[in-house]
């Protein structure tokens, strides 16, 4: 097995050895250390060792090992316990998987959302803190801090090692898709830094979104983004140039998108819309599909992206599904129509001068023919970014426009 075979072995074990020490022991905080040790054990000696013939089991025993030198150091347990503990046969480990119960739990609604997100990555996702730290562009010791501070406020709450019932189920789940498509969303347009995306950290969204929708297969919304996921990710290739440059959506090359996982993701969107009832990212991947439909950008069914637009702005209203719906108005109705909307949302001091606001009115001002205002427009969205590769992008508009 090659080390990216472990690597992948190693992540998707992760959870579910957590899991199995977290119901066993009831201390989050302890075991996240000590499965952390066990897999860093796990990467240095199986490439050279081989892989075990039960790796879970052996994960479970090594971490379990590590745990009990915790209790010892801490006092925590009475003598009798501790040797109980170390006598873990790997046959006997359990065949359950409790990843859906430890992903409900990092997604404690006690956290904030950064907190839930790093805390999902370095428990469910298997991620060092170095790995999470990198990708949010943040040093290794404040993302070490964000996450202690997670385990403290987790373990602070008494929170059970359960799936909650219920309402309380159906919120909880709520928040775990959101910080999964904040993951998602992170890695498709990284909020600073020279790279426009990152690869690795999507696939790692994809992935989690996998074991809960294998876990939750009748569940609608949690196929929808999936679906939304797998369709958005199969442009990965061509949102930039060699040289790291943007290429918007309707200059890709569409020849070069990923089929496979276009075609999967499609296939995912029947089904989810075969539901009951429809959610937000149902309708995101259902618009995503209708652009995938065109094989050409100017093939674009822009009347049903548009009417998906307005049902999505019923029941999730937010900046940027109104600002993706204006670009679609300006298709069907003209950009006179799309600026008329953007108006409504001048008068909110939390998205007037929001990078992503400034540079739809600019590209909608271009398409009236007012060069000076789109000018104007894309320079100061350009400023207002922190991501290296839109600021190029934008910078290189608006000396187009000036040229």
């Amino acid at each position: 097995m090659t080390e990216p075979d472990i690597e992948d072995l190693l992540r998707e074990l992760t959870p579910q050895v957590l899991g199995l020490l977290v119901r066993r022991h009831g201390q989050f905080e302890g075991c996240e250390d000590a499965v952390q040790e066990a897999v860093l054990a796990a990467a240095v000696q199986w490439p050279t060792d081989g892989v075990p013939d039960n790796p879970r089991g052996w994960l479970v025993t090594v971490a379990s090992r590590r745990l009990v030198d915790q209790m010892r150091s801490d006092h925590a347990r009475r003598e009798r316990e501790v040797a109980t503990a170390v006598e873990v046969v790997p046959g006997s480990v359990p065949d359950t998987d409790d990843t859906l119960v430890l992903l409900f739990l990092c997604c404690h609604p006690t956290l904030t959302a950064a907190s839930q997100t790093a805390l999902t990555l370095r428990a469910v996702g298997g991620l060092t803190t170095a790995e999470i730290a990198r990708a949010f562009l943040v040093p290794e010791a404040t993302m070490a801090a964000r996450i202690s501070r997670a385990k403290q406020r987790v373990r602070a709450a008494g929170s059970t090692f359960a799936l909650p019932q219920g309402a309380e189920r159906e919120e909880r789940l709520r928040v775990v898709l959101h910080v999964l498509y904040l993951i998602f969303n992170e890695a498709y347009t990284a909020s600073s830094g020279n790279e426009l995306h990152r690869v690795d950290l999507a696939r790692e969204a994809i992935r989690l979104t996998r074991m809960v929708h294998a876990q939750l297969p009748e569940d609608t919304e949690v196929a929808g983004l999936l679906a939304l996921m797998l369709i958005t990710h199969t442009r990965r290739d061509t949102r930039t140039t060699a040289g790291g440059d943007l290429v918007p959506l309707d200059e890709q090359d569409r020849t070069r998108w990923d089929r496979e996982l276009l075609d999967e993701g499609t296939a995912l969107v029947r089904t989810s819309l075969a539901g009951p009832a429809l959610g937000p990212y149902q309708l995101q991947a259902a618009i995503a599909a209708t652009h995938a439909d065109a094989a050409k950008a100017e093939e674009t069914n822009w009347r049903q992206v548009h009417a998906l637009y307005l049902i999505l702005e019923r029941i999730a209203p937010n900046l940027m599904v109104t600002l993706n719906r204006a670009i679609a108005l300006a298709e069907t109705e003209g950009p006179e129509a799309a600026l008329t909307l953007l108006a409504t949302l001048d008068d909110d001091a939390r998205t007037a001068g929001h990078h992503r606001l400034l540079s739809v009115r600019a590209h909608l001002l271009e398409k009236t023919g007012d060069t000076a205002g789109a000018y104007e427009h894309y320079r100061r969205a350009a400023k207002a970014t922190a991501s290296i590769a839109e600021q190029r992008y934008l910078e290189s508009r608006a000396s187009r426009l000036r040229a």
